[in-house]
């Protein structure tokens, strides 16, 4: 807008110097609004006045290929509070026009812990927006095009809940909020949903599993804290550059960013290839935290080698100051407990889940899908990962692994539920993650491993950057084998694929 209003200020300002030009001549040619490339023919009584060349009409930016979240961040670590100025640059690639946004303000499932100063779109204030749980509704005050930019400016503030009790309505730990040695900053800025097949997605959170589905977009986090000493250590999703008084992250197509903050970690980093993996951890589990580091080091080369390259420069872990673990892009956490009960081998929870977690940078960061509806399109393929790790680098634990990690529960179902299906935390991980390792197992020996990790490779290339459905699995799998699989299919999903 601001360059068409340049344009037409210039044509007005050249269009009044030729009327005055003219009215110092010796006669007074007729004026008119155009202003053209060719000079007015010439007279018998003046020479000829010159017009100038009109400038060209501005190009149209480009939307660019993903949306665009920059967060001016300042924490005040012992006061527990965040405040955020967050810019979306959100391109309109739905295909649609757009009469409103919907995003997700996940925060605000806390009583009192979201708290917005104001919203602007293109800068300029509005008001016609709602705010239903965390959801967040936003009317636009015009037409949003296709393959157009819009910015959104939303300015808040958090006040981070007590992390040590469970979630409100959700049987597992809290994972978002502050606890006597962290501050854990996950799904704390609004963001915009995808849109898929007319509807914006926002699944409702539930007991166990994941409820959010992620666009991908770049990230900048430009972070500081109020405190002038004992700054805590900073895990986070992206790559840090130290700044004058503060640190800037930044991370492209990634599906999240997430932060976590202490004055306790210890951190010890390896590179694997051109990838730093940082391990944060507390001083009472440094044997634990250097284990996971190893595991997850090994993995990223591993994985690298059969599905895919590893897309960005860092890969943190982070030791949780609860009973849960998680995946976010580029980061993750690790459940305190498996720091506890590691035992100098690789053959318990801490090895295994660090493969898991770290297996999910490509099933759910590269590749993501509907985390509610069809789980386990990323967490059948994560535990198989831990299989593929084992296999590769500790041979001799496959059969412990299975007997340990999967078989001991007797695991029953159909792979494909939804997580509102699973009638527990137990009988849902039996299915989609126990059920669904077994799926592949039994169809990687059906179709051969050739075939197996060509496909696999082929589903992530195909599919980066994208969310998936099951039909897109089964389509790309049917085009590396005319093997019968079918009654592979029956054996463990509920739904015709």
């Amino acid at each position: 807008m601001q360059n068409h209003t340049h344009f037409r200020k210039l044509r007005i300002t050249n269009y009044l110097l030729i009327l005055f030009l003219a009215s110092c001549s010796s006669f007074a040619p007729t004026p008119t609004p155009t202003i053209t490339s060719s000079p007015p023919p010439p007279t018998s009584t003046a020479t000829p006045t010159s017009t100038p060349t009109p400038l060209p009409s501005p190009t149209p930016i480009p939307a660019p290929a993903r949306a665009k979240y920059t967060l001016d961040t300042t924490i005040n670590y012992d006061a527990h509070t965040v405040t955020v100025d967050e810019t979306i640059m959100y391109p309109n690639h739905t295909g649609e026009q757009l009469n409103s946004l919907v995003l997700a303000l996940v925060p605000n499932l806390w009583d009192g812990s979201f708290s917005m100063a104001g919203i602007s779109i293109d800068g300029t204030p509005i008001s016609s927006y709602t705010v239903n749980g965390q959801r967040l509704d936003i009317t636009l005050p015009s037409m949003f095009m296709p393959e157009t930019v819009m910015n959104i400016n939303i300015q808040y503030t958090l006040a981070l809940p007590f992390a040590e009790q469970e979630d409100p309505g959700i049987s597992r730990p809290r994972i978002y909020g502050y606890t006597m040695r962290q501050m854990n900053l996950t799904n704390w800025y609004p963001f915009v949903v995808p849109f898929i097949n007319g509807e914006w997605v926002l699944h409702e959170p539930w007991y166990y599993g994941e409820h959010l589905v992620y666009d991908i977009a770049d990230y900048e986090v430009n972070l500081k804290f109020t405190e002038t000493g004992s700054i805590p250590v900073v895990a986070a999703s992206g790559f840090p550059e130290p700044l004058t008084d503060s640190t800037r992250y930044t991370i492209t197509a990634a599906r999240s960013f997430a932060l976590s903050a202490s004055r306790e970690f210890q951190v010890s980093s390896v590179q694997a290839g051109d990838v730093t993996v940082s391990s944060y951890y507390f001083p009472f589990s440094e044997g634990a935290g250097l284990a996971a580091l190893q595991t997850s080091a090994e993995a990223v080369q591993l994985y690298s080698q059969l599905f895919g390259p590893y897309p960005h420069k860092t890969l943190s872990l982070v030791m949780g100051d609860f009973n849960d673990g998680m995946e976010f892009s580029a980061f993750f956490y690790l459940s305190r407990d498996f720091y506890g009960l590691y035992d100098g081998t690789s053959a318990n929870y801490l090895t295994f889940v660090a493969a898991h977690e770290t297996a999910h940078q490509w099933w759910f960061e590269q590749v993501a899908n509907d985390q509610a509806l069809q789980p386990w399109l990323d967490e059948s393929l994560c535990t198989y990962s831990e299989r593929i790790y084992y296999e590769n680098l500790h041979s001799e634990l496959v059969p412990w692994w299975w007997s340990y990690r999967i078989d001991f529960y007797n695991p029953q179902g159909f792979a494909d539920i939804p997580i509102y299906d699973g009638q527990g935390f137990r009988p849902y991980t039996n299915a989609a993650y126990f059920r669904g390792a077994h799926f592949l197992e039994d169809l990687r020996a059906r179709i051969g491993d050739e075939v197996f990790f060509a496909f696999l490779q082929d589903y992530l290339a195909q599919r980066r950057g994208r969310i998936v459905t099951a039909n897109d699995f089964f389509r790309i799998l049917s085009t590396h084998t005319t093997i019968d699989y079918s009654d592979i299919i029956r054996q463990y999903f509920q739904n015709v694929y």
